[in-house]
């Protein structure tokens, strides 16, 4: 992986993750081969703050319905990244 664009997908905008914000605590989709290593480097590289911690997690896919079709959503690994004090990023 050469560039963060490559580990970092899009944030993931929730109730949850947004009252998180008000923590320094910032949720991002990755990629699902990236490491902690590699996604706290590529967040301090994209958005010029220090990262304190990285917790990953795996997402299931869920069953979803539309009309008579049903199917499931796509997994997808997500990154929980909580930053120093005096970081702050503006989403």
């Amino acid at each position: 992986m050469k560039d963060y664009t490559d580990i970092i997908y899009s944030p993931v905008i929730t109730e949850k993750s947004a009252r998180e914000e008000q923590n320094n605590v910032y949720t991002f989709k990755v990629n699902a081969k990236a490491t902690k290593p590699q996604i706290k480097k590529a967040v301090e590289e994209a958005f010029n703050v220090t990262v304190k911690s990285v917790n990953t997690l795996n997402t299931k896919a869920k069953k979803r319905r539309v009309g008579r079709y049903s199917g499931y959503t796509k997994t997808y690994k997500k990154a929980i990244v909580t930053l120093s004090p005096d970081s702050k990023i503006e989403l």
